[in-house]
C-alpha cells in the first residue's frame, strides 16, 4: 500500500475508493506475492505525475530483483523510460518488436538546435533546402538525416549565413517519432478514423 500511495486508505472499503485508487489497488494486489512474471495493463492510467514516477521506480526495483514485467501503455514516454524490449501495436497488429536501442534507430533523423548570439528574424538563406525553423525560445532547429548530413556541415552552413553561435546541442529521435513513422503510413492507407488500439509495451 505504501508503494502505490494508499497507506492512508488501508482501513477503507474498496467501494469508497476513486477509480484511480482502485487501479492502484489492483497494482498492489499483483505485487503482493512477488511474482516472477508480472503483467501490468496501463498501471499509471488516471494517476497523477508524482504517483506515476513512484510506480516507475517500483517497477524498476522489481525488474532489478529479477522479475519479468510485461507492460502495456499508451504513454510512449513510459515505454521508453522503463522497457528493454518494445512492441508497437497498431490496429491489432504488431508492427515492430525489438530491443529499445534498435527500435529507436528506425528513425534516422536528428535535430541540431543552435542558440544564436543575436535573435533571428528568419532562417538564414544559407540553410535554404534544409528542414529548419525558429523555435519560440529563439533557437534555430535544423532536422536532418544523420546518414546523409553531418553536424559540421550544418554548422558551417549556419555560419556562412552570418549566424554567430552561442550554444548548440543535438536532439535524438524518441519513441514517439518511431511510433508515428511506423503507424502514419498504415493509417493513411486504411479507411481512416482514430484507433483506440495503438499502444506500446
Amino acid at each position: 500500500l505504501d508503494m502505490v500511495g494508499l497507506a492512508d486508505k488501508r482501513d477503507a472499503y474498496v467501494r469508497q475508493l476513486s477509480g484511480g485508487m482502485k487501479r492502484r489497488l489492483l497494482v498492489a494486489k499483483a505485487l503482493v506475492h512477488s511474482p516472477p512474471v508480472l503483467v501490468l495493463d496501463e498501471p499509471t492510467a488516471g494517476v497523477d505525475i508524482e504517483l506515476r514516477r513512484q510506480l516507475w521506480e517500483n517497477v524498476r526495483r522489481l525488474h532489478e530483483q529479477g522479475a519479468t514485467i510485461v507492460l502495456t501503455t499508451h504513454y510512449l514516454e513510459e515505454a521508453e523510460e522503463l522497457c528493454d524490449d518494445i512492441a508497437i501495436i497498431h490496429e491489432g497488429e504488431v508492427v515492430a518488436h525489438e530491443p529499445k536501442n534498435q527500435i529507436l534507430k528506425r528513425v534516422d533523423r536528428k535535430t541540431l538546435v543552435i542558440q544564436p548570439v543575436e535573435p533571428l528574424n528568419a532562417v538564414p538563406d544559407s540553410l535554404a533546402g534544409n528542414d529548419a525553423e525558429i523555435r519560440e525560445d529563439g533557437s534555430l532547429a535544423i532536422t536532418y538525416r544523420f546518414g546523409k548530413q553531418s553536424v559540421t556541415e550544418l554548422i558551417e552552413k549556419a555560419k556562412s549565413g552570418g549566424l554567430t553561435i552561442e550554444d548548440l546541442r543535438t536532439e535524438e529521435a524518441d519513441l514517439e517519432d518511431v511510433f508515428m513513422a511506423l503507424t502514419y503510413s498504415r493509417g493513411e492507407s486504411s479507411d481512416g478514423g482514430d484507433s483506440s488500439e495503438d499502444s506500446a509495451g
